[in-house]
């Protein structure tokens, strides 16, 4: 099994904000997004930009998944973030509103001219029309190891900018497009981190998306606030039942007895050889985890 990287919480961190940076360092997210776009105004992006790569060379962050969001191709500024961003190594290089493949593509050549180091992987924001209605062929650049495509990212308050749907509980008008992300990038082996939940001081709210989010098959989501990422930990973590009942799913398929069964009971429950493979990953995870 390749290795898991836990994306449970994803928080972004303004990069503007100097405060916010050496906090983050202490913050249990599994992920940071260190924001070069949207969280920066357009007078401080050269600053910001500056502070991030800093950053990020400096390190401290421990474990976490350090990522730089860029701001777009289209925009002036995406050429000098992309060059510093790529000099200060982060785990991965978040590029906003990728709408066709064909922009990994051009990105992953920009990537080799400038030399990147092999281990820096490229993340996608899925955060308009376009995208959703191109997914399979986003996540299929996956396959072009130049690319360097390892997740999605999806960026929710831009596609209800762009369609207009509104925000609401259970959130049904987005439903279609959130499963159609979720099955393009597990199509092609990669991961996928649910989009923020606006309304701080709901916490049930909250607490509710990050268990659809979960259910539908997410990995992870991104959050606003540090406040955030305690309820999305415990959300996208297996619980000691689910990890009880994964070790004990393991256990059963490894008895001699059961080594050439496709299939046993267990506790009065039919149990396929796919259900061992799904318990080696709540295991994995859970390890990962604890690590």
């Amino acid at each position: 099994m390749t290795a898991i990287r836990p994306r449970r919480s994803v928080l972004y961190m303004p990069g503007s904000n100097a405060r916010a940076l050496e906090k983050a360092r202490e913050i249990a997210a599994d992920a940071l997004i260190l924001d070069l776009e949207d969280a920066v105004a357009p007078d401080s992006k050269d600053m910001a930009r500056e502070q991030v790569c800093a950053a990020v060379k400096a390190g401290g962050y421990g474990r976490r998944e350090l990522v730089i969001r860029v701001n777009g191709v289209e925009t002036p500024w995406f050429e000098a973030d992309l060059a510093a961003a790529t000099e200060a190594k982060p785990d991965a290089i978040l590029i906003p509103k990728v709408s066709a493949p064909e922009t990994l593509i051009e990105i992953g050549h920009k990537l080799t001219g400038l030399w990147a180091d092999p281990a820096v992987r490229i993340w996608a924001m899925i955060e308009t029309p376009l995208a959703i209605l191109d997914a399979a062929r986003i996540a299929a650049a996956a396959k072009d190891p130049s690319t360097r495509l390892a997740c999605f990212v999806m960026g929710t308050n831009d596609l209800a900018k762009e369609t207009r749907a509104r925000f609401v509980p259970g959130r049904a008008p987005m439903l279609p497009w959130l499963v159609t992300a979720i099955l393009a990038a597990r199509a092609h082996g990669i991961d996928i981190v649910d989009g923020v939940y606006n309304d701080l001081k709901n916490e049930d709210g909250f607490a509710a998306e990050c268990e659809q989010g979960r259910d539908l098959g997410f990995d992870g989501k991104t959050l606003i606030h540090p406040a955030q990422v305690a309820a999305a930990n415990a959300a996208f973590a297996p619980d000691d039942h689910e990890l009880a009942r994964a070790k004990a799913i393991i256990t059963a398929f490894e008895q001699p007895e059961n080594a050439d069964k496709g299939a046993i009971q267990l506790d009065g429950r039919m149990v396929e050889r796919l259900h061992a493979e799904m318990a080696r990953r709540v295991v994995a995870l859970s390890e990962a985890i604890a690590a």
